[in-house]
């Protein structure tokens, strides 16, 4: 959520900033800026009704002495009319400053001066690329078929036992799904992260706190018993540690690492590109959160670009890193970088990781604080990265390391697996 300090001092530059993204925020920043003035001279008035309560009901105790009772009568009256007044403009305060609230929620996130401006994914920027190129075999065949020739992988079964998008691990396939789980999560905590264990649902609180809702409502899983939501990354419930936390200046920066699985009903998703493992209702992915001064962000998030891309260089695959358009950011990012595998089979780049700055945004919302050393609180800056999404790095490895003799296992996932080769 942005601050209103920000709306404040230069609302011009917060609408020319989200034009990036191809938002038209002036409506919803004057409706801020015009409910901020009210609710400022509601506060004002208040305050000074207030005082003349204090005032009036000093003067009783000396009338009454005096024994000019009707007078004293007349001071209780108004004390009681400056009351219902101040009651009244109180209830009237807080609607305005729920109002306030609910137009805040509706901006996006600004982003940051090195994102491209774009309307979608065709204006992304290729920063980087990297890996073997891939020489298939004759007659190579895309992931969803080599799942079913070595029986690896079934989707009928998954969505016999749920629907789509929910397939079933078999065998050596569940065997790498845990190896590549165990492989990111030991990478991580060697780079500094401590391995946390999330709950996999999450409270609306969690949920508003990291921006998804109310942004991306309609793509969680809601459990209307309990009011819970399945959780779409382990980004919502570790963010979400430091929900209405102050941190002192030494206990930056945090660097935490979660597995989940992850559910998100991706609604309106259809045709060639949710085949497979492209695009699933249930998933597993490791992930990397870090909260930073504001100083240190984006050195932080370089080394968490700079981790990421060795992950992918262990496992010897092509990718490349994009610096993304304002037009396909997310509603909370104000910087992101996407890495995507090259799918050979299947002649296209497969997303396979998300790694963000937000700087302000989710702390903003989390009241997630820091004292800095001067003693003075400051909001912290909160980063997260995908390190990585499993279906579509399982997608390229079987795609791309396919044999006449099956499909051959990356050397550093060997001591996970157990074996060499799926045939």
């Amino acid at each position: 959520m942005l601050t209103l300090k920000s709306l404040r001092e230069d609302p011009q530059a917060v609408i020319d900033r989200l034009r990036v993204k191809n938002f038209d925020a002036k409506p919803i920043v004057d409706k801020v800026l015009e409910l901020d003035a009210k609710r400022r001279a509601l506060q004002m008035e208040s305050d000074a009704l207030l005082a003349e309560q204090k005032k009036k009901a000093a003067e009783i105790g000396g009338l009454m002495k005096q024994g000019l009772k009707d007078a004293a009568e007349a001071a209780k009256a108004a004390v009681a009319a400056l009351k219902e007044k101040s009651s009244a403009l109180l209830v009237q305060g807080e609607q305005v400053a729920a109002d306030l609230e609910n137009q805040l929620v509706l901006l996006p996130n600004t982003p940051c001066a090195l994102v491209p401006e774009g309307k979608d994914a065709s204006d992304n920027l290729v920063v980087k690329e990297g890996g073997p190129d891939v020489k298939l075999p004759e007659g190579a065949l895309p992931h969803w078929e080599l799942a079913k020739k070595y029986d690896i992988i079934d989707f009928d079964l998954g969505v016999k036992i749920t629907g789509a998008g929910f397939p079933v691990y078999k065998g050596k396939g569940a065997r790498l799904q845990r190896a590549l789980i165990n492989f990111f999560l030991d990478e991580n905590t060697k780079a500094g992260y401590q391995e946390t264990e999330p709950p996999v649902v999450v409270n609306a609180a969690s949920g508003f706190g990291t921006g998804q809702l109310p942004d991306k409502e309609a793509q969680m899983y809601y459990v209307g018993l309990d009011n819970f939501y399945l959780v779409p990354t382990a980004e919502v419930p570790v963010t979400n540690i430091f929900r209405d936390v102050i941190l002192t200046n030494d206990q930056l920066p945090q660097k935490l690492t979660a597995y989940t699985p992850c559910f998100r009903r991706e609604a309106g998703s259809y045709g060639k590109d949710v085949r497979g493992l492209n695009r699933l209702h249930q998933f597993d992915k490791v992930e990397i959160v870090r909260v930073e001064k504001p100083e240190d962000s984006y050195k932080a998030l370089d080394e968490m670009v700079a981790h990421v891309e060795g992950l992918v260089q262990k496992l010897g695959l092509k990718y490349h890193i994009l610096r993304l358009c304002g037009g396909d950011m997310s509603f909370t990012s104000a910087i992101t970088y996407d890495f995507e595998l090259w799918s050979a089979a299947q002649g296209r780049w497969l997303e396979i990781s998300s790694v963000s700055n937000f700087e302000s945004f989710q702390a903003n919302r989390l009241h997630l604080r820091y004292r800095d050393a001067d003693g003075k609180t400051q909001l912290a800056h909160t980063l997260n990265g995908s390190s990585l999404a499993l279906p579509r790095v399982v997608a390229a490895l079987l795609e791309d390391n396919q044999t006449p003799d099956g499909i051959v296992i990356p050397e550093v996932l060997r001591p996970y697996t157990g074996f060499d080769i799926i045939d």
